[in-house]
């Protein structure tokens, strides 16, 4: 019976406590509203103040090599979320080394010579320059960066002038090229699904149609940097057959021409000197003859393997000039600010005020007592 009287007391006092504290947060509730209302002017000053952003995505999805010991391997690890096609294969590049590759250093500032055109065609440059000098910033910006740039400035009057390199050199980039090239990474976003295969690769830019007409870019670089990358061994090996194959294709005109030359200088002589002669010369022809058509097919064996091996990347969704801006949100970004400034004025009320004002009355009390000890003495 005592346990039971405890507990219920225990309970009601709970309710009383949270009565108490929602009275008292209620009583305050015209301080709350107003607090909200400036946090609403204030976040709304904040998302207008941001640029627009729009994103452009595409997804593709590459071939991959089949491999009749694995399939039903594969098709069992797909359903558990597994990629066995990477492993299956004797190509080191698959899809899930697509991100590493778009923010690579030489593949990103392969993108500073794109030529860029915005949506109202006020902007015809680089993409580099319009990294560089066509970005909107939010005001705050402006202001705390100021100082560092008035320091830059100083300092470079006190500095000789480094000249420019008319060519970008990818193993040592200047401050400015590498501050680039991290931005333009961190705007280019690859995903891998590891059970289909298929990439979706994404640009956020502060132009809708540079958006999408990079994204084309990066989508058609990355498949010549893959297709590349398979077909250089077989390029090389269609080099030196079609340079073997010119090689004996001359020595077989050429034993050709010696034999006809002999035959028509000895045709009515009956020596046998000169058939032995004329058999070896037309020997020579014909060995020459099969060296010639065993490697012109090996040379159309070659050309179709450079073509067998070339990947084939199917586009499932082309890249769009997008409409709407996909940041600020500016809806969410109200939404949690009004929500943390209700939060701290809610704080502030129920905790935050009595901590200061009994931190203030003992550090009052702790100077009275100096005070007085002060007189003592």
């Amino acid at each position: 019976m005592n346990e039971e009287l405890q507990k219920n007391s225990s309970s009601q006092e709970e309710e009383i406590d949270l009565l108490e504290l929602a009275l008292k947060v209620w009583g305050k509730r015209k301080f709350i509203f107003r607090a909200c209302g400036y946090a609403v002017l204030v976040g709304l000053v904040i998302a207008f103040s941001i640029p627009r952003e729009y994103t452009a995505s595409a997804m593709i999805a590459p071939e991959l090599s089949d491999n009749k010991t694995t399939g039903g391997l594969s098709s069992l690890a797909a359903m558990a979320g597994l990629n066995l096609n990477g492993t299956s294969t004797a190509d080191a590049i698959y899809p899930d080394l697509y991100p590493d590759i778009v923010s690579s250093t030489p593949f990103i500032t392969g993108l500073f010579n794109v030529q860029v055109k915005d949506l109202d065609e006020e902007v015809d440059t680089t993409l580099y320059c319009y990294l560089n000098e066509y970005q909107c910033v939010p005001w705050w910006s402006l202001i705390t960066s100021a100082p560092f740039k008035a320091l830059g400035w100083v300092i470079s009057l006190f500095t000789e002038e480094e000249k420019e390199d008319a060519i970008l050199d990818p193993f040592h980039l200047t401050k400015e090229e590498a501050d680039i090239a991290k931005e333009l990474s961190e705007r280019i976003t690859v995903s891998v699904d590891k059970k289909t295969g298929v990439t979706t690769l994404s640009v956020t830019m502060q132009d809708a149609r540079i958006s999408a007409c990079l994204t084309d870019t990066v989508v058609r670089r990355l498949q010549d940097y893959i297709t590349e990358y398979r077909t250089t061994k077989a390029r090389q090996d269609f080099q030196f057959q079609e340079k073997l194959f010119e090689r004996k294709k001359k020595e077989y005109e050429k034993a050709q021409e010696n034999y006809a030359k002999f035959a028509d200088a000895n045709k009515n002589i009956i020596l046998l000197s000169y058939r032995a002669e004329q058999e070896r010369l037309e020997n020579e022809m014909r060995l020459a003859y099969q060296v010639y058509t065993s490697v012109a097919q090996q040379l159309q064996m070659a050309e179709a393997k450079v073509q067998e091996i070339t990947p084939v990347y199917t586009i499932i969704e082309p890249a769009t000039i997008p409409i709407k801006a996909s940041k600020p949100r500016k809806t969410l970004m109200l939404l949690g600010i009004v929500f943390l400034t209700g939060l701290c004025c809610i704080s502030w009320i129920l905790f935050g005020k009595d901590f200061y004002i009994n931190l203030k009355t003992k550090k009052g009390s702790n100077e009275v007592e100096l005070k007085e000890g002060e007189i003592v003495k």
